[in-house]
């Protein structure tokens, strides 16, 4: 068995340190920078593009996910909904050569407001019900489906209103007794409902493309977390039409005005893939949205690991070159170590 062993600055805190990896004969790592493993904080492990929008995949898939993801140096992923029969399993499994999985289990929305054959519906007066049994079997976090467009049978109805999944009373109830059984919740909101979702104390705004200053200080306030998935948000894509275009670009200065906002009131803010981008495309979008280079590595790794718990040990991933005055190399790491074991 090998000792790999680093030496090198470790970013973004620009420690110099000796690190070792396993027991027996040491060799060095190659890479003179290294970050002790990024984390994925908004990801879908069973969820992947169809014709119509989102498909839903089982075990295969997540797997083939997480071996990506431990590939490009990813040491934690937070699924944030999806096929909890695969997610829960993952998350209560443990497995030294790929990514800790925390999960959330299946999405809570109701009848009519996510995606066609991608949940199980949740009545209003089931859903205290489906919280216990997805905290029951194993989910530390939960998702909630905050604000959604009508559905049709095809997906989303273009032009249709964004609208309130559940009434404010019954989603305070969710965090609370979420928070009573010790998980937190996640949401996915897009209008300015988010401003009732963080006054009843949800604990992570996902997407979050409304989000006010007045929302900020009081997520900060309580060390709440925004992962804003800017590949999701603002990413180009070529059906756009001009009037698609112009939004996007809207939507892109606005939310660089809130990222701001956001560090200035402590805010936890975390880099997510979602289905369609990377933690390396994310760091890259933070910092042309306003961050500081060591400001979105943070977001992409021990402010991340700090806010859920984690503590980045026994993880690593090193680049030929340092990542602060080159962001892009984040997709090329030179070596990557989980749990103490080099898988590349």
């Amino acid at each position: 068995m090998t000792t790999w062993v680093f030496e090198g600055t470790v970013v973004p805190a620009g420690d110099i340190a000796r690190l070792e990896f396993g027991a027996g004969e040491a060799d060095v790592l190659p890479g003179r920078f290294g970050v002790p493993g990024l984390v994925d904080s908004h990801c879908h492990l069973t969820m992947g593009p169809g014709e119509n929008g989102p498909r839903m995949f089982g075990a295969d898939y997540a797997n083939e996910r997480l071996g990506e993801l431990a590939a490009a140096g990813v040491s934690a992923v937070r699924d944030v909904g999806g096929n909890r029969a695969v997610t829960l399993k993952l998350a209560t499994t443990e497995d030294d050569g790929r990514p800790l999985v925390l999960a959330a289990g299946r999405f809570l929305a109701p009848a009519g407001r996510y995606f066609p054959g991608m949940y199980e519906p949740v009545a209003p007066e089931e859903l205290l019900a489906a919280v216990e049994t997805e905290i029951a079997d194993g989910a530390t976090w939960l998702k909630l489906v905050g604000d959604f467009p009508e559905v049709g049978p095809d997906g989303p109805i273009r032009g249709s209103a964004m609208a309130q999944t559940y009434e404010t009373d019954l989603i305070q109830a969710v965090v609370e007794l979420a928070h009573t059984r010790g998980a937190r919740v996640a949401a996915h909101v897009n209008t300015p409902i988010v401003s009732e979702l963080i006054r009843v104390g949800v604990d992570s705004i996902e997407h979050g493309t409304s989000i006010t200053e007045q929302d900020l200080e009081a997520l900060g306030a309580r060390g709440g977390a925004w992962t804003p998935t800017l590949c999701a948000s603002v990413g180009s894509h070529k059906s756009d039409t001009p009037e698609q275009e112009q939004r996007r670009r809207a939507r892109s200065e606005y939310l660089a005005s809130m990222l701001s906002l956001a560090v200035r009131y402590g805010v936890r803010l975390l880099t997510g893939s979602d289905v369609v981008g990377s933690v390396a495309g994310e760091v890259a979008l933070l910092v042309r949205h306003g961050l500081t280079v060591d400001q979105a590595l943070a977001a992409a790794s021990t402010s991340a690991q700090e806010y859920l718990g984690l503590t980045g040990d026994g993880n690593l991933v090193t680049y030929d070159a340092d990542p602060r005055e080159h962001p892009a190399v984040l997709a090329r790491p030179a070596a990557v170590v989980l749990n103490h074991r080099r898988i590349s």
